[in-house]
Parts: structure tokens; sequence; C-alpha cells
């Protein structure tokens, strides 16, 4: 299946990427907070490979990016994170309407709505993460409203024949690195582990770890898990998966 096709099926509120355009271009001023026609940075034709190359005194919003090879993607840009230009991947919330526990096709082409809860897509994530050296944060807020990150200047998904395994780099922010550390006695490492999905089961364990949460890198099975309904873990922070929200953003990094 191509790309193209791929983009058909989308779920939710993301619907076929022409109609999506031309409804942004057409109807993007209306909500608050969502930049105008004016305000974007490149012509309808020309679309950016990613947030960071929209202007600095851009708005955060909904934009389309255009990454190499691929198809355009709207995607929310978050242009008030330290260092701008982030590019959102995933958005979750603890009492989300989205199950998580969708298929392998769903998960690799998208789901959600991009003003919400949302994953943009695993192939994307690959063809995103390709066009050179990029660099994530994982943003998490706990109970009492306080927000957590943890960022690694290194941040790559490599392609689906391989199985969508997980590339980070080194760690900084708040708390211990849960990500490319290994703790045998919570669920391993997360960092170069295959994606794993309720119907594609790429883990180390006896079991199906996305059967009981939702797509993801999993070993044996979480440290972490950001992408599920009603559990949203980050040791640390929300050591019951209580945590209110999480948030992936990926933006080019100057490490080589």
């Amino acid at each position: 299946m191509g790309l193209q096709a791929g983009t058909r099926q989308l779920h939710g509120n993301l619907v076929l990427l022409p109609v999506v355009v031309m409804m942004l271009l057409h109807c993007v001023s209306a909500g608050p907070g969502m930049p105008t026609t004016s305000s974007r940075s490149v012509p309808f034709a020309g679309f950016p490979a990613d947030c960071s190359h929209l202007r600095k005194t851009s708005p955060s919003g909904v934009y389309v990016i255009q990454p190499a090879r691929s198809p355009p993607r709207v995607v929310w840009c978050d242009m008030d994170t330290e260092g701008k230009g982030w590019t959102v991947v995933q958005r979750n919330t603890y009492n989300t309407e989205i199950t998580w526990k969708e298929s392998w096709t769903t998960y690799k082409y998208g789901f959600g709505n991009v003003q919400g809860d949302h994953w943009l897509g695993t192939e994307y994530l690959h063809l995103l993460t390709q066009q050179g050296t990029y660099k994530v944060r994982f943003v998490v807020r706990d109970k009492a409203n306080a927000t957590h990150y943890a960022e690694y200047d290194i941040f790559r998904v490599e392609s689906e024949s391989s199985g969508y395994p997980l590339r980070l780099g080194r760690f900084s922010g708040e708390g211990d690195d849960y990500l490319t550390g290994y703790y045998p006695k919570k669920g391993g490492i997360h960092d170069n582990m295959k994606f794993s999905t309720v119907d594609k089961d790429q883990d180390q364990y006896s079991g199906n770890c996305a059967n009981s949460y939702g797509g993801w890198w999993y070993d044996r099975c979480q440290n972490v898990v950001l992408n599920a309904k009603k559990y949203i873990l980050w040791p640390g922070f929300c050591d019951k998966g209580d945590c209110t929200s999480s948030l992936i953003l990926v933006k080019p990094t100057d490490v080589c």
C-alpha cells in the first residue's frame, strides 16, 4: 500500500488530505490561536519539511508540512515551547476519547485530531526523521498541573521493514532517563525497541504489551508509556500512570 493510499486510512477528524488542505486555507482564521493564511511562511505550492522552517514569529497552530518522499501532512506546529519550531507528533490526555489500541496500519498512517489527541503516523515519523538529525522532547503534566520534560539530542524512527525501531541519543531534562536506561524491575528499555501494536507483537515479553495499553516501543513491557487511555506513565512524575497529559515534539538538532 502506498503512502497516497495510506492517507485514506486516517481516522477521526483527519480526513482526506486534499479536503483538509482546502478547508485549512479557507477556515484556519476562524478559531482562536489558529494562524491566518497570511501568517504562513510558505505559499500553498511549497510546503516546509517540518515546523522549524516557519518564521519564528509565526503563531502555534495548524500548518501543512511535507517531509521528503512524503505527501503533505497536516500537523500542529508548536511555536511557544523553548526553541520554537517544534512539530507535534503525539498528544494525549488522560480521559481521551481515543482508545490507542489501534492496528499496525492505523498507527502507520496516523489517527486523531491534530488540534487535540492524535498520533502523526509511524511511517511519517520515519520519513520526517530521515531528512536529517532530529531531537525530541517528551512532555508530561502531572496531577498537580506541573509540567516535566525529557529531551534526547537524537531521535529517529527506522523503516517499517525493520519494525519502526526507536533510536535515541543523549538524555537531558528532569528526573531519570527511563527511555535509554535499562530498568529490569520495570519494563527493561525502550531505545532500539521495535514498535508493537495489538495486531503486530514485536516486544520481548511473552505476551503482547500493546493489548493492555496501545502502540509503543516496548521491551518487557514498559518503563514509560504515553499511548494509552487513562494510563499515562512516567516514573517519578506519574508512577501510577496518572499523568493528565503527554506531548511528543520533534525538530532538527545541531548534533551531527
